[in-house]
């Protein structure tokens, strides 16, 4: 454990520090402080579902226009988009636990606030999308802020379980909080939604509060200068293990965050109707929470890796595409959310631990445009493609936009390092298969 205060900056790595081949599935619960802040995120991720089902279904009953939620969803991503670097410089220079605590009670306050104008029945359309706007402008801070947050709680040894088990406690969110809305709505109305997803949040403040300060692995301070918001630019653009983690991110998310839109296409031409949609949604949300538990006994983190991540994903939507009959299109998905889920983990894990301690925050910011920016842009894109082409053909389209994106991604990582393709692709299947057959090799950056 490092010392609060740190005298001086250690330079950046240039290749990825490799953590421990193989690791329990929940052995970054074993550490204190995250086994708190996990607990609390549990609660926090089942209150954002809550928030967002009532949400889209208030703007609906408001308005009576699909187009008004599009609308109230993008003014929500919007400020991530404009703020995500900002936030990400923030959280390298401010205690990261201390804007966390900011960012949740002002995300509390928004949702009171929506609750409150529901329960009192004086709600409009324009106030939603005030605080909307509001909710995207703390997440913009808050995101990146979290993702850096979990490096101080564990470390790099655990760092990789813990980014997975996260993620597996977001795909729980996204069980149990749609259900949750559901019955909160149907039996004593949607105000009580916005309610309980405020009070989720006092749940994470109160978390926060009681984390052991002294168990914190404490990050060097940069010293404030003109241009870091650049330099760090400037560094993804240099270094291979910042900016392919990141591209291949932004790439596959523009696709895997916008599942619900082929969702809704699938169910619309092959008439499932609400019940339909609702298996389908389960078995991507399954799929993703089988993946993350996986991805926590195997925290890989060389780019050769990623990029046979990006091809299953690839392969996987490939193959759905193909899928009859609705067993099949179900356990198709399921084996789609399996190869999503490793990706994401891996990509962020990644790309932490290359961007080093003193710049973690502003590259996360990056990453968290990227991501975001790429699904706020896949929104309205993939719609138009499936509605264009089918949600069969548009699902067959994103497969092979990521297959070629991936492929030119292994041609320029095989030219930069001198390794023919043929070997690369071994090397990641190898690693794959066995990762204690590379114990005995150097980090790589690819």
């Amino acid at each position: 454990m490092t010392s609060d205060t740190a005298t001086a900056i250690p330079a950046r790595p240039r290749a990825i520090p490799t953590p421990p081949d193989r690791v329990g599935t929940f052995s970054s619960l074993r550490i204190h402080n995250f086994r708190i802040f996990v607990a609390s995120q549990i609660v926090s991720n089942s209150g954002a579902w809550t928030q967002r089902v009532a949400q889209d279904w208030l703007v609906l009953t408001l308005t009576g226009s699909p187009a008004a939620v599009g609308i109230t969803t993008a003014l929500q991503f919007a400020p991530s988009i404009l703020f995500s670097m900002i936030g990400g410089l923030a959280a390298d220079r401010v205690d990261k636990r201390r804007i966390l605590l900011t960012t949740q009670t002002t995300l509390a306050a928004c949702s009171a606030v929506l609750a409150t104008l529901c329960l009192l029945g004086v709600v409009q359309y324009w106030q939603v999308l005030v605080l909307a706007f509001a909710t995207g402008t703390a997440a913009a801070f808050d995101n990146p802020t979290r993702q850096a947050f979990v490096h101080d709680m564990v470390g790099v040894r655990h760092l990789g379980n813990a980014v997975s088990i996260n993620s597996a406690v977001f795909q729980i969110g996204a069980l149990i909080g749609p259900a949750v809305s559901a019955v909160l709505i149907a039996a004593v109305g949607i105000g009580y939604s916005f309610a309980a997803n405020a009070l989720s949040f006092g749940v994470v403040v109160v978390a926060l509060l009681v984390i052991d300060k002294a168990r914190l692995f404490r990050t060097p301070v940069p010293v404030r200068r003109r241009g870091q918001v650049r330099s760090a630019l400037q560094e993804i653009r240099r270094r291979p293990e910042l900016r392919w983690p990141i591209v291949l991110a932004g790439v596959c998310g523009f696709v895997t965050a916008n599942f619900p839109v082929v969702l809704v296409a699938y169910t619309k031409e092959m008439s499932f109707g609400p019940g339909g949609y609702g298996l389908l949604t389960c078995s991507l949300a399954a799929g993703s929470l089988i993946g993350a538990l996986v991805s926590a006994r195997r925290p890989h983190t060389r780019l050769r890796h990623l990029t046979a991540l990006a091809l299953a994903i690839a392969a996987t939507l490939l193959v759905t595409a193909l899928m009859p009959g609705t067993v099949a299109l179900c356990l198709a998905f399921v084996v789609t959310g399996t190869a999503c889920m490793p990706f994401g983990i891996t990509a962020n894990t990644s790309t932490q631990l290359a961007a080093g301690d003193d710049m973690r925050g502003r590259v996360m910011g990056v990453y968290m445009l990227a991501v975001l920016g790429a699904a706020g842009a896949g929104g309205p894109a993939i719609g138009y493609l499936v509605e264009l082409i089918g949600a069969r053909g548009g699902l067959a389209a994103c497969g092979l936009m990521i297959l070629v994106v991936t492929i030119f991604a292994i041609l320029r990582l095989s030219r930069a390092s001198g390794t023919s393709v043929t070997r690369l692709a071994r090397l990641a299947l190898n690693q794959i298969r066995s990762p204690r057959a590379l114990r005995s090799r150097p980090a790589q950056s690819c």
